[in-house]
């Protein structure tokens, strides 16, 4: 009975992650509602550069880049984008106190409050969005908007793999409240 219990355990974890490798985020549809902001999480390719975009669009009034690195100034990010640099300049705002996706969703909620915006658009990579969004889901209250928008990618099997445990562990532990 005990085997029986932990095989089909197993077979939900390896169908699980089929299911999570085969869904990633997508990005926003192009008639996707503006938002008054847009976060972008750092550590994945093309975030920063998407997420100027989007500013640069009229998409999103004003950008977190949450999680940057203390070191790096708007400076830096300025000549990283290039010909985007006055949108750096007038819009953009670094932070560097958030060290993973919850916290980069705390911290984002602050940022949100003290502009009095409620409507987000959550950037990041297209493996990272299912936890992004669940994290943004459990500290945004219900009258926040977020519009999901991934940046596709191409993981390695050894990205998606680490990150659904990283999704798994952290749904056990909001159900267990821990």
């Amino acid at each position: 009975m005990i085997a029986r219990f932990f095989a089909l355990v197993l077979l939900g974890y390896a169908v699980g992650f089929i299911l999570f490798a085969v869904t990633l985020g997508e990005p926003a549809l192009k008639d996707a509602a503006k938002t008054d902001a847009a976060v972008v999480l750092t550590g994945g390719t093309g975030r920063i550069d998407h997420a100027v975009d989007v500013l640069q669009a009229g998409k999103a009034k004003r950008l977190l880049v949450a999680g940057a690195d203390p070191s790096v100034t708007k400076r830096d990010l300025a000549r990283l984008v290039g010909d985007k640099q006055r949108l750096v300049r007038c819009c953009v705002d670094l932070d560097s106190t958030s060290v993973d996706t919850r916290t980069n969703a705390e911290e984002a909620e602050r940022w949100l409050a003290r502009r009095k915006y409620r409507s987000v658009r959550l950037i990041t990579n297209d493996w990272h969005m299912r936890r992004a969004r669940y994290e943004f889901r459990q500290t945004l209250d219900k009258s926040y908007t977020v519009v999901p928008d991934a940046v596709r990618s191409e993981p390695s099997f050894v990205t998606l793999f680490g990150e659904y445990n990283k999704y798994v562990l952290r749904r056990i532990a909001i159900w267990l409240d821990i």
